[in-house]
């Protein structure tokens, strides 16, 4: 969408730890210059206390202002529309004023890049419910990041939600909904369209002949048929489809091992790229049963980048300056990466 290189840094739920992370990550940057954030000044400077941090807090009337800025100022834009409250907010609670701060400056920094003034997005945590709270009819970031790519009505952009650190990555069918919804959810097309979103994205990683395991979903993957039919009548088909349009993609393998084969170490070096799983929890706890702490989110499928930690808001820790900001940091690494 554009030249700019300046990645965006949403502060996510003003009660969580978003803010502290951000901040924190920003400052263990050794390079700022294409780094700014979107939030409350007011918020953001109380997280920089909570971090003990010494730092000046600029804030800026778009992020095209970033340029010029001393290398040791923090950066903030603060979109208009913000809850003028926000240090009201009870810290480590669930806040309707919380939860539309969160959705403005996902708003806004979406718009500041189809605008041209930015060229990726990596976001804070939010709170679901806060959101829910506030009015907003999106489940969470996905959601909400699906329907903004897509402007004036236009049909929404089919993204997928991928989890990765260095050792896994996994991309999934079906993300924020409840199990039964998710099962009745599937169907070829939809197992189709992952895997094609999947094999662009390992390839704009860089990969050339990205290799695709594809986990069922039933215990055994189906066993044949004894323990369900899914992967007889939706996965299988649709992995053939995939082949036929020249995309590695293998399986549908047991859930229960296909991870362990998947993963890559120095001294187990991984049989697949990427394992595409059909649920939220089946896909996601392996990866984060690794370490949360350099796990990042990606959305994969949107006209622009989007990474983010793959922690929540820890509301029992926000304000303490305990909170980890290894994961956030790994998610500005990464979008970076993909916007190069």
């Amino acid at each position: 969408m554009s030249e700019s290189k300046t990645l965006l840094i949403s502060m996510g739920d003003a009660c969580g730890i978003g803010p502290e992370i951000a901040v924190a990550a920003w400052a263990a940057e050794a390079r700022r210059e294409d780094l700014c954030l979107v939030g409350d000044v007011g918020v953001l400077r109380r997280a920089v206390a909570w971090q003990g941090l010494s730092l000046p807090v600029a804030r800026l009337a778009s992020p095209d202002e970033l340029a010029g800025l001393p290398p040791d100022c923090l950066p903030v834009w603060q979109p208009e529309g913000l809850p003028a409250d926000l240090l009201d907010c009870p810290v480590g609670r669930i806040d309707a004023r919380a939860g539309r701060a969160a959705a403005v400056c996902i708003e806004a920094a979406v718009a500041a890049i189809q605008a041209g003034q930015a060229a990726g997005l990596v976001t804070a945590p939010l709170h679901k419910e806060a959101l829910h709270a506030a009015g907003v009819d999106y489940p969470g970031h996905t959601e909400m990041l699906q329907a903004l790519a897509a402007p004036g009505g236009a049909a929404p952009p089919p993204v997928r939600m991928m989890l990765a650190n260095e050792e896994l990555r996994t991309v999934l069918v079906t993300i924020h909904m409840a199990l039964r919804e998710a099962i009745d959810m599937l169907n070829i097309e939809r197992v189709l369209q992952t895997l094609q979103i999947s094999d662009a994205a390992l390839r704009r990683f860089g990969l050339t002949a990205p290799r695709i395991a594809v986990a069922g979903l039933n215990p055994h993957a189906g066993e044949g048929g004894l323990f369900g039919r899914e992967e007889i009548d939706i996965i299988a088909p649709a992995i053939r489809l995939a082949r036929q349009q020249g995309i590695a993609a293998s399986g549908p393998y047991a859930p229960d091992t296909i991870f362990m084969r998947a993963r890559n170490t120095p001294t187990h070096p991984g049989e697949f790229d990427l394992v595409v799983a059909m649920t939220h929890d089946h896909g996601l706890i392996p990866v984060k049963y690794l370490g949360v702490e350099q796990g990042v989110n990606v959305t994969l499928g949107l006209p622009f980048v989007r990474t983010s930690p793959d922690h929540g808001t820890a509301f029992d820790i926000a304000g303490t300056g305990r909170a980890d900001a290894s994961s956030m940091g790994a998610a500005i690494r990464m979008a970076r990466r993909l916007i190069s």
